[in-house]
């Protein structure tokens, strides 16, 4: 009997009139994160994508240094151009000869020879999004994302990228873009909530593309950000649902687990165990429950894990699928493993 699922689901992406699939698909990974993937393979996991029906890819100039934009826009090429393209600015991409593919570069194993500038600016805007559609060798980029602005990244930096952005002009560039219709939709992506509770209240963004802070180990934004993007028509597209590694890896396995971009600290990995162990009770996949917790939130339009290969495409595709008893949650917040405000998946 063939397996036949229904068309993935649609929720609004602000005010900018894009309806984005509930599953996205984010292309770090194309830009070699970690390990080198061919194009091929890279192809292959966007037309998978799009094959699922999903109908959002995110990318960056920053992943591969302008690698996994330059494959993306290949696969779309290729196929529908109907899909819903998000990418990123506030980092240059300079030519640099001395940059190799042997080198590792903040995770990535790229042969692009280029090395990274940061600029906020309504220039480092303008010029990111100019050159991004060059790589891209497509007529349109739909949602464009201040990438990496905040502490959390930037340091004791951030106040001068700050004032770039907003005194300097950034969001200026950004709302000029959506006013003249090259750019459907502007907001942020980044790893940390205060960022995101300062943009809302100085620019008028659609959509913030927050990682690693809204899933099953954290819900920070609860306190004050989610409410702040319920009274300002914000959406967000919660990336990195498996916090790097350990939500979708588990504990298990040899070897370290990730969390947040390096190895999890033990307190941690023991709390995991402590999902883990009422998943196992339940038979509910660990990377099932990451995928789907975040979408229970009205503000969450969107989940976006990273996508490799087509493989695991669909192995994402049946983790989002998967049924999960609403006992299962319960239990977790009977245990104080989610929040008790936290909303949570009733059932598929």
């Amino acid at each position: 009997m063939t397996d036949v699922r229904p068309a993935l689901p649609t929720r609004p992406l602000g005010g900018s009139g894009l309806r984005v699939t509930e599953l996205a698909f984010g292309a770090a990974s194309l830009g070699n994160l970690n390990r080198r993937v061919d194009d091929a393979t890279a192809h292959a996991a966007v037309h998978a994508a799009v094959a699922a029906g999903i109908n959002l890819v995110d990318t960056a100039p920053f992943y591969g240094r302008g690698l996994s934009e330059r494959r993306v826009g290949d696969a779309l090429r290729e196929g529908d151009r109907s899909v819903i393209l998000s990418t990123k600015a506030g980092r240059l991409l300079i030519p640099d000869a001395s940059v190799t593919e042997q080198e590792e570069c903040d995770g990535f194993l790229s042969p692009m020879p280029f090395r990274i500038a940061y600029d906020y600016s309504r220039d480092g805007i303008l010029r990111s999004f100019e050159a991004s559609l060059h790589r891209l060798g497509l007529d349109r980029i739909d949602i464009l994302l201040v990438h990496d602005i905040g502490r959390y990244v930037q340091g004791d930096a951030h106040d001068g990228y700050w004032d770039q952005l907003t005194r300097g002009g950034g969001f200026d560039a950004l709302v000029s873009l959506r006013d003249q219709g090259a750019i459907r939709a502007f907001g942020l992506g980044v790893n940390e909530v205060q960022v995101c509770i300062d943009a809302i209240k100085v620019a008028p963004l659609d959509v913030l593309l927050l990682a690693n802070r809204y899933t099953l180990l954290e819900q920070t934004p609860l306190d004050s950000l989610f409410p702040l993007c319920v009274a300002n028509g914000v959406s967000v597209i919660a990336g990195a649902p498996y916090n790097s590694g350990i939500l979708a890896t588990g504990t298990r396995g040899a070897g370290v687990p990730f969390y947040d971009y390096g190895p999890a600290p033990a307190a941690v990995i023991e709390r995991v165990r402590r999902i883990e162990a009422i998943a196992d009770a339940w038979q509910v996949p660990l990377a099932a429950a990451a995928l789907q917790f975040p979408l229970a939130h009205p503000s969450v339009a969107a989940v976006l894990p990273g996508i490799a290969d087509a493989r695991r495409m669909a192995q994402t595709v049946d983790l989002y699928h998967a049924a999960i008893a609403v006992e299962f949650w319960e239990a977790l917040a009977d245990e104080g493993l989610v929040r008790a405000d936290a909303p949570v998946p009733t059932g598929r």
